[in-house]
């Protein structure tokens, strides 16, 4: 096995040394950092969102950015790199709540219309019907039970059975409950408008 000299060894020892000084150091550079402008960015963020609450996850957002990125920025730099950050994450925010917001007013929007237009149509079908109702209450029987069977999908012959009448004059009380309903519907709903 490769043994190191008293000289390496002490090499190697100073270069980890150096390597966890370096480590240490960066840690407190970030930490001294968010110390420094925690504040700072916290009310350029607040200035823009207008909002304490997301003004700070923006300043938690924003030191995270600085975490990653603490090497590549000039030590000089640092408070401006800071407040610009703040800010376009800021307005980032802001411009996602908006949209989050309309979508959010347009699906209640959409919602509200379409219900508006089914209460619309279910009126005006209920006003329907009652008109339907209206002009077959005016029919005298039995043309109102030949025509209402006749609708019903049953024969001349059931409904002759069901009505206990003539089955040859069946096609005659329809004919005669269709063209009193038409005369009486449209009274109906003359009278109506």
């Amino acid at each position: 096995m490769l043994e190191m000299s008293d000289s390496t060894e002490t090499f190697v020892d100073s270069m980890s040394e150096q390597a966890a000084a370096a480590v240490a150091k960066e840690t407190i550079e970030f930490e001294e950092a968010f110390s420094l402008h925690h504040r700072t960015v916290f009310r350029a963020a607040r200035s823009v969102v207008q909002d304490a609450g997301l003004a700070e996850d923006v300043t938690q957002e924003v030191f995270i950015k600085l975490y990653k990125h603490h090497e590549s920025i000039d030590q000089e730099m640092l408070r401006p790199w800071l407040i610009r950050v703040a800010l376009n994450e800021a307005k980032n925010t802001l411009r996602t709540k908006i949209r989050a917001n309309n979508r959010d007013e347009n699906y209640v929007k959409e919602t509200v219309e379409s219900s508006v237009f089914s209460v619309e149509d279910e009126f005006e079908e209920k006003a329907g019907i009652s008109e339907i109702n209206r002009a077959l209450g005016k029919i005298k029987e039995p043309l109102r039970s030949c025509l209402m069977l006749k609708q019903q999908g049953l024969s001349y012959r059931e409904i002759a059975q069901s009505l206990d009448l003539n089955e040859t004059s069946i096609g005659t009380y329809v004919a005669r409950a269709r063209s009193e309903f038409m005369r009486f519907y449209g009274k109906v709903g003359r009278e109506t408008l």
